[in-house]
């Protein structure tokens, strides 16, 4: 018996798809039913969750807030994913794909209620910030525990496949969350049951404060899927484009009974983990400067300006636009009251058993 001394050597390295360069320029198929006025509106929520996310952790600094989680420099990824999916599949999050609830309609006042614990959030105050969730645009509620929405995320494919609908369910998860127990159960589940799903990992390269070659030892994370059998690809995660027409191939792909696929999307945090972290004290400066040459955002911008479907003036009054927007809502979400006491024993049980009505009656 003779033992491959590197098994990486066998399998060839994904190449990197991509649509645009990182100069916005053409480099691959743009997708044909990608049309104009998504490409817009596309655009307008990766705007929108950047300016946000500024102001809600200028909010945490001033103690008004007590934690979030942004996604800057990661806009590209759940915006163009919320893009290419129906509003009927299932999306389950983690801490960077808020912005996907947004996508589909979900008012922003509401999503900011989230945010301060106050009345309105449909959660009504038991989430930590930043943890969005809501059925009526099919996002489902997640932990900050690293990767159980991903057996989830299968786990309602699979159910969708009893049911015989063609819906299918996307799980976020980010590259630590492949070093994590659940991402195995869910990858081999997925593979064997051929689940109609999408596994998409944000390697954004840093776990916190690990990088990703700390955490494996796999050349890329793409690669992790062929144990499992499992279809993947190499994503530009900061190309709006690519990201839509590989999300949107391997849903249509499940949807006709292809079975699942994994997607790694290759982008960068620009921030810091969360409010609760300092990248400072463990990454090098250099290396965020290299990929904020990398912007998804002004990769877009300069795609559509080339389009001649956008122009500097639109981009100033979208500026403008949306500060008004996000200083209304954030002013009408912080003015509400914490969520009444009684809502307490809300959603605990269908019925309410009689000890929880004796609580609720004392």
């Amino acid at each position: 018996m003779r033992i491959a001394k590197d098994p990486r050597s066998t399998v060839a390295e994904p190449e990197l798809y991509q649509v645009l360069s990182y100069d916005g320029e053409v480099v691959g198929a743009v997708p044909d039913d990608l049309t104009i006025e998504t490409q817009r509106r596309m655009y307008r929520f990766m705007r929108l969750i950047r300016r946000l996310d500024e102001r809600m952790v200028i909010l945490q600094r001033q103690g008004r807030v007590g934690f979030y989680g942004s996604c800057t420099g990661q806009e590209a990824t759940p915006v163009a994913t919320a893009a290419a999916l129906r509003p009927t599949d299932l999306i389950f999050p983690g801490l960077r794909e808020g912005v996907s609830l947004l996508y589909r309609g979900f008012p922003l006042e509401t999503y900011l209620c989230q945010v301060f614990g106050h009345q309105g959030d449909v959660l009504k105050g038991r989430q930590m910030p930043s943890h969005h969730a809501d059925r009526s645009v099919n996002v489902v509620s997640w932990s900050s525990c690293i990767g159980p929405q991903l057996t989830q995320a299968v786990g309602a494919a699979w159910a969708a496949r009893i049911r015989k609908t063609d819906e299918v369910t996307l799980g976020f998860m980010g590259d630590g969350a492949t070093s994590s127990a659940d991402f195995h159960t869910a990858c081999n589940f997925a593979g064997v049951y051929q689940a109609p799903c999408l596994l998409v990992c944000q390697n954004n390269h840093w776990s916190i404060s690990i990088p990703t070659r700390a955490q494996t030892a796999s050349r890329t994370i793409a690669e992790k899927a062929i144990g499992y059998g499992l279809p993947y690809a190499q994503v530009d995660g900061n190309d709006p484009l690519a990201v839509y027409a590989a999300v949107s191939e391997a849903a249509q792909r499940a949807r006709a009974g292809g079975g699942p696929t994994f997607l790694e999307m290759l982008t960068y945090r620009i921030g810091a983990h969360s409010t609760s972290d300092d990248p400072r004290v463990y990454r090098d400066e250099r290396e965020v400067e290299q990929w904020r040459k990398r912007d998804p955002i002004a990769r877009m911008r300069r795609w559509l300006i080339g389009k001649g479907v956008w122009s500097s003036k639109e981009d100033d009054a979208l500026t403008a636009a949306l500060d008004d927007e996000i200083q209304r809502a954030v002013a009408a979400a912080e003015a509400r009251p914490p969520p009444d006491r009684d809502t307490l024993f809300d959603d605990v049980y269908a019925a309410k058993p009689w000890h929880i009505r004796e609580q609720e009656d004392g």
